[in-house]
């Protein structure tokens, strides 16, 4: 045993034995008056292995309970390691069963076995922004950006200066232009005697 087997990030002590179990499915279609079936192939089934071994001492045996018993409780997919699996696909596991025995004859000894069976990747996290759309997302930040662009240009200019009321100069251009064309209606008035009425 060149690699010691790891599950999840937990080296196994003390293993004395490993055994590996791999099946592949069929369904037999029988062919009346022929020698032989057809067989659909279904897939491999996922793939067992088996450990056992055995502590010794109050102290191994309770932390090594502790660690596989939590690993069982939560049920979660783990990874396993080990030269068993070599040349196979088999990344993740879920610890199946456990077994546990002692015997008087041996009181400082604990015999355990280990079932664990070949489990697909656990689905990934889920996304924290849920089903919100991500391009308006990425507007609104483009938006705000912009926002802060401008903000940071004011400030950039210092104090604008003050321009004034710009009606002022415009009330005086329109006082000069009707004091000039005050006179306008008697010089049209000595034009017309001048010149007589026009004809209709």
């Amino acid at each position: 045993m060149n690699l010691k087997p790891v599950l999840g990030d937990w080296e196994i002590p003390h293993i004395q034995s490993i055994h590996s179990l791999e099946n592949r499915s069929f369904v037999e279609f029988k062919i009346p008056g022929s020698v032989g079936s057809l067989f659909q192939d279904m897939n491999t089934d996922p793939a067992c292995i088996a450990i056992g071994g055995s502590l010794f001492g109050d102290e191994t045996r309770n932390e090594f309970l502790e660690e596989l018993r939590g690993k069982f409780r939560e049920g979660e997919p783990v990874t396993f390691i080990g030269d068993i699996v070599t040349a196979t696909d088999l990344q993740y596991v879920i610890i199946e069963t456990l077994q546990f025995e002692e015997n008087g004859l041996n009181p400082d000894q604990m015999d355990y076995y280990i079932r664990i069976k070949e489990s697909p990747p656990p689905p990934p996290p889920p996304d924290p922004l849920g089903g919100l759309d991500t391009d308006l997302l990425d507007q609104a930040g483009g938006f705000l950006d912009s926002a802060t662009s401008a903000l940071d240009l004011i400030d950039t200019l210092g104090s604008v200066p003050d321009l004034g009321n710009p009606v002022e100069p415009l009330t005086g251009l329109v006082s000069e232009f009707e004091s000039t064309t005050e006179g306008l209606p008697d010089v049209l008035a000595s034009l017309t005697t001048i010149l007589g009425e026009p004809e209709g």
